[in-house]
């Protein structure tokens, strides 16, 4: 068992390794391997299942952490956050509906949502390491 205490470390590892298999994922794609982006594309949805699971553990039990920066860093830890939890509320529906799309091999629309859900997911989990960042260390 986990302490409590060290989620937000797995949040953030597990954010780290999404964003390397989105990255990993495109690049099937982008080389026409099918099989091996659908599969990194699941372990991607997985991890982000793992890291959402941990975060409302993790949440329940702690609450919210206040960002202890002041002055400008402030303005730039808020300026990602804002974005960061708007997108990440829109991805998971987004992320689910490619998944499915994906899955049956509606192909056409399955690569027209991907092209929205990619960057909101790249970009979610991204900033999810930069907030960690700026709150522990």
């Amino acid at each position: 068992m986990i302490p409590v205490h060290e989620l937000p470390t797995l949040n953030a590892a597990l954010n780290s390794i999404c964003t390397l298999l989105l990255l990993i994922g495109y690049a099937h794609i982008r080389a026409g391997r099918i099989t091996q982006h659908r599969r990194t594309m699941l372990t991607a949805f997985g991890t982000s299942v793992l890291f959402l699971i941990s975060y409302v553990i993790y949440h329940l039990q702690v609450g919210s952490v206040p960002y202890p920066g002041t002055g400008w860093l402030r303005v730039v830890y808020f300026s990602i956050l804002i974005p960061h939890i708007i997108l990440a509320a829109v991805v998971v529906p987004l992320a689910i509906l490619t998944l499915k799309r994906g899955l049956i091999r509606d192909d056409r629309r399955h690569k027209q949502i991907a092209r929205i859900t990619f960057p909101i997911w790249l970009f979610v989990s991204v900033t999810g390491v930069v907030i960690y960042a700026m709150l522990y260390f």
